[in-house]
């Protein structure tokens, strides 16, 4: 990743003496970072922090201050290192046993050893629990879990899989302690017990968490240095509110999300004692379809439906600089990126919607509702989906309707079919091609999908994970893209840009957010350095 602004450790280290010399108390005063993802426990979904469970952006950014994996991905990017590991490598050459061992002394905040049998433990559970929010996905490639002694495990696939290491540096692979959590139960609620950087104080207003307090973990051992001594984040209802938050300084950096409007008047009019800094995203958004749902199952329909759309027009009408079009599930800056979508169908192109539909026998106007999740993904979300409709009914081919939908009635409604039609977005686990296309079209995946196709689940997906050369693969994501864009069970939309705002105290903001939207709040301090 390339970062605007870098720090080099070993002088933020020189200086770390002096700026604690010049003001202990200021030094120690909570970083106070805000957010406008929600986190709601209700009575279909009651485990959002439970690593078997938790599978969104926001839920992911809590546990990764609070629960250690073996591997994590560095500071800059690239291939993940040893983090409650002391070594991690794959023990064959076809990808299909994966060794680590164990820093000595590891243990939970508590102050309870970590061994190898919690990793385990902890791998098994997500596996038996099979949570219907599809991250046991990520560990489909695992067939057994074995230790060796306090300190040694082997992890043997079903298949080879040179993505595995980026899987196991989710917080899916979090490592839990079996007093704490059940091996055949989620647990409930906001609480959180890992042996990860800082520990964790959840507030709650009802079913909704508004603030957490991390702590810094004096137990911790593994590869993070953190920062700060604590850091408070706060989750506000929109974006709005969350910036007059950082100009009256009651936060010192906001992150997720910024609004359009926000991003062009703090780099625009720069505010006094604010600064804001682009960091480089991999954020997608796309259309997902039930395809077993009667106004969509008819491939035409969603092919249609293709045509039409002019991702170009809706970037400029709703985000601006801030996002580009996208024509494939795999963003451009990914290995392996096509743009099969734009080949297929061209941009706006009403005409050739209209002859798919008329080959294919659909009676016209094609009545459609559009759902999307009205407190996710910022408050453009509901311009981009208007503009949809706009661009659908010009074209004299479809009827459509729009429906809002809280995140925590939204997504549960989406993976049980309830939606014909559905706005997305994809935070990726991991930077690597694999991970925009298995979350769609694997087994158990994040959708819940209908869609199937054999020649990409059995064949295609399982001949790239053979791939320790990651560009080796590409002939097989290509062709992957390629059947996406014939059958249309997803309908790529754009891909965006990240920025966050801080005030000018704040320093390593440029590390704090990584391409995937990871939060990593030990990256923050406070002082120039």
């Amino acid at each position: 990743m390339n970062r605007k602004t870098m720090v080099l450790p070993a002088v933020a280290g020189l200086l770390a003496p002096l700026l604690a010399a010049c003001g202990a108390g200021e030094e120690s005063r909570a970083i106070v970072v805000g957010t406008t993802d929600q986190f709601v426990a209700t009575e279909e979904a009651p485990a959002p922090l439970d690593p078997a469970y938790a599978y969104d952006t926001g839920t992911w950014n809590i546990l990764r201050q609070t629960v250690q994996t073996l591997v994590h991905v560095p500071r800059g990017g690239g291939a993940p290192v040893p983090e409650a590991a002391e070594t991690c490598g794959f023990s064959d050459r076809a990808s299909e046993s994966y060794r680590c061992v164990l820093r000595p002394g590891l243990t939970f905040a508590d102050g309870t050893p970590v061994t190898a049998e919690d990793v385990k433990y902890s791998i098994d559970r997500v596996r038996k629990i099979k949570a219907d929010n599809g991250a046991a996905a990520l560990l489909s490639t695992v067939d057994t879990v074995e230790t060796k002694g306090d300190r040694e495990i082997v992890f043997h696939l079903n298949a080879p899989d040179a993505t595995f290491p980026y899987k196991l540096s989710t917080p899916v692979a979090g490592i839990l302690s079996k007093d704490k959590y059940a091996a055949d139960e989620l647990r409930e609620g906001f609480e959180v017990d890992g042996s990860g950087p800082y520990t964790l104080k959840a507030e709650r207003d009802g079913d909704r968490a508004t603030r957490f307090v991390f702590s810094r973990n004096p137990r911790y051992k593994g590869d993070i240095t953190p920062r700060n001594e604590k850091v408070e984040l706060r989750a506000y209802a929109d974006a709005g509110t969350m910036g007059a938050a950082l100009e009256s300084k009651d936060i010192d950096m906001m992150a997720r999300s910024l609004s359009q409007e926000q991003i062009r008047d703090l780099t625009e009019t720069p505010k006094a004692g604010i600064r804001v800094s682009e960091v480089p995203g991999l954020e997608i958004r796309y259309l997902g379809f039930n395809t077993k749902a009667p106004s969509v199952e008819e491939k035409a329909v969603r092919q249609a439906m293709a045509a039409v759309v002019d991702r170009g027009a809706l970037v400029n009408r709703v985000y601006g600089p801030t996002a580009e079009p996208l024509y494939s599930l795999i963003p451009s800056s990914i290995t392996g990126h096509s743009t099969p979508f734009y080949e297929e169908y061209g941009e706006g192109d009403a005409d050739r919607a209209a002859a798919i539909l008329r080959k294919a026998g659909v009676k016209t106007p094609v009545r459609l509702t559009l759902n999307y999740t009205t407190d996710h993904y910022g408050a453009e979300t509901a311009q981009e989906f208007a503009t949809l409709k706009n661009q659908l009914i010009a074209s004299e081919l479809f009827d459509v309707q729009v429906k809002g939908t809280s995140w925590s009635e939204f997504r549960p409604a989406q993976k049980r079919g309830d939606y014909a039609v559905y706005g997305l977005g994809w935070f990726p686990d991991y930077p690597d091609p694999d991970n925009y296309v298995a979350p769609f079209l694997d087994s158990d995946n994040f959708l819940g999908t209908p869609y199937v196709n054999k020649t990409v689940r059995d064949h295609l997906i399982p001949r790239s994970r053979r791939q320790a050369d990651r560009n080796a693969a590409t002939p097989d994501y290509r062709q992957i893209q390629k059947i996406v864009a014939q059958d249309v069970p997803v309908l790529p939309l754009w891909q965006g840009k990240q920025y966050v705002a801080a005030r000018d105290d704040i320093s390593g903001i440029e590390y704090a957010l990584n391409t995937s939207s990871d939060l990593l709040l030990w990256e923050l301090g406070r002082g120039t350095a």
